[in-house]
């Protein structure tokens, strides 16, 4: 059902969208598009509940502005859930993502409050993550291994900190840059820029 009456917001939003140009239009669909097809992925989707969409209503950014922040440092990326999903992705094709995975863990491990789960959940990620032959083994030092081992004895939400550390600064310091790099976050940077450019120049 249409509108066509003076004042409609239909009609005025349709007018608006008429004002950008249609490359600008196609670029943001298509990244909306990517960020859609990324925070579905099953390993890392996240599903925005009705509770969720009004916290997100006050502090709604555009997605073209939060891809572009990715790039001002690696705790801009790590604080967006969307850029997390595209780092891991990225880390999927080197086949190093379990080192995110690791930080992932490690995020959600802090939180647990039952003495019970922490210290089912810290043997949990030490057997999967951090002991020698682990299935999902990160580059650790022996050293930092076996500190890790001995926090166990006591879990703590903190036993994992020093591996963790370790792990997050080798993200930062070798895939963070070539992730930067990568021919697909290149493409949604120039897409993201483009776009914002366009808009500007229409408002």
């Amino acid at each position: 059902m249409s509108c066509w009456a003076p004042g409609c917001p239909v009609l005025s939003m349709c007018r608006g969208l008429a004002a950008l140009p249609v490359t600008c239009l196609e670029r943001a669909k298509d990244l909306k598009t990517r960020l859609g097809i990324l925070l579905h992925k099953p390993e890392l989707g996240h599903r925005i509940g009705t509770s969720s969409k009004l916290q997100l209503g006050s502090r709604r950014r555009d997605s073209s502005q939060e891809v572009l922040e990715w790039r001002e440092s690696f705790d801009q990326l790590l604080k967006s859930k969307s850029g997390v999903t595209a780092f891991h992705t990225f880390l999927k094709t080197e086949f190093s993502e379990e080192n995110l995975d690791f930080w992932l863990a490690c995020e959600d491990f802090k939180k647990t409050r039952s003495k019970t789960k922490l210290a089912s959940k810290a043997n949990r990620i030490f057997e999967e993550f951090v002991q020698s032959e682990a299935p999902r083994e990160v580059n650790i030092d022996h050293e930092t291994r076996e500190i890790t081992r001995k926090n166990l004895s006591g879990a703590t939400s903190a036993c994992f900190n020093e591996a963790q550390a370790k792990t997050r600064t080798l993200m930062e310091k070798d895939s963070y840059p070539r992730f930067l790099k990568s021919a697909s976050y290149q493409d949604m940077t120039r897409q993201a820029t483009s776009c914002g450019i366009s808009k500007r120049s229409h408002t």
